[in-house]
């Protein structure tokens, strides 16, 4: 069997590491080896297949507070959840056995998952609704507003992006083929706001005129491009599903592609936006 890129072999002296093998290319699926009473929380419905001596759990939320969270504090998890596109509930599978056990989950679009250790990169990441699919129990999802009211509009996301938080392993979905790329403090990068699929911290997002007049109407590209400006990492994704997904209906007989950006304008925003 070839050996995937993706591959960590936990470090017996950090808590809530875990081992993973992300298989496959177009339509992969992450396997998560548990240690006994180790355990993994993922999207519901994101299970391919477990072994026997995994048992799952359904909760509220994310998982994350615990029991000592209350309900309160469970209720304003999934709060927080629905508003960013996912559900109002998790699964989390526990190894309740001896030795080792396995726990798959996969993508329900094509493209790539990626595993990124919260812990290496500040404790939070920002990134596209819908991204979440599975992680080491303790990372919690919340919401980032977008603070400016443009980017908000024409961004990409709308107004609300999704905010994973925690020290260990998460593994997200994006579309197509994802790119990473580390800026300097001060370094620019215009992106298809389509295509931004999550980033850190410190990097400041905001917008910027895709070019004149002739190309925000004829270039196809919209009228803005996402200014991403460093210090920090930004993961850009080849093909956001919702393009997929435009250029499926526009093959069937649709009204036309759309490229996936967030507008409260309706038809004239999508007109704005470069998606009619």
């Amino acid at each position: 069997m070839s050996q995937s890129p993706w591959v960590h072999h936990r470090n017996a002296s950090v808590a809530d590491d875990i081992d993973f093998e992300i298989k496959g290319q177009e339509l992969q699926f992450v396997e998560i080896e548990l240690d006994p009473g180790e355990s993994a929380v993922a999207e519901a419905g994101a299970l391919v297949w477990k072994d026997a001596a995994v048992g799952m759990t359904t909760v509220f939320g994310d998982g994350s507070g615990g029991a000592e969270g209350g309900f309160m504090g469970k209720l304003l998890g999934a709060g927080k959840r629905l508003v960013t596109g996912e559900s109002l509930f998790t699964t989390v599978f526990t190894h309740n056995g001896s030795g080792k056990a396995r726990v798959a989950f996969a993508s329900p679009t094509p493209g790539a998952i990626l595993p990124l250790n919260l812990g290496e990169l500040g404790g939070r990441l920002i990134c596209q609704k819908d991204s979440f699919l599975a992680a080491a129990r303790g990372v919690s999802i919340g919401i980032e507003f977008q603070r400016r009211m443009m980017t908000g509009l024409f961004g990409g996301e709308g107004f609300i992006m999704q905010k994973l938080e925690g020290d260990g392993w998460v593994f997200v979905q994006m579309g197509g083929t994802v790119v990473e790329r580390e800026l300097k403090p001060g370094e620019e990068l215009h992106v298809d706001t389509g295509c931004l699929a999550a980033y850190t911290p410190g990097v400041d997002f905001d917008l910027v005129m895709a070019g004149g007049v002739k190309s925000v109407f004829f270039g196809g590209e919209g009228l803005f491009f996402a200014r991403l400006r460093g210090p920090g990492k930004v993961w850009i994704q080849s093909l956001p599903f919702s393009r997929l997904a435009g250029r499926m209906l526009a093959a069937a007989g649709g009204t036309g592609q759309n490229r996936g950006e967030g507008s409260v304008l309706g038809g004239l925003g999508d007109l704005i936006g470069g998606n009619r």
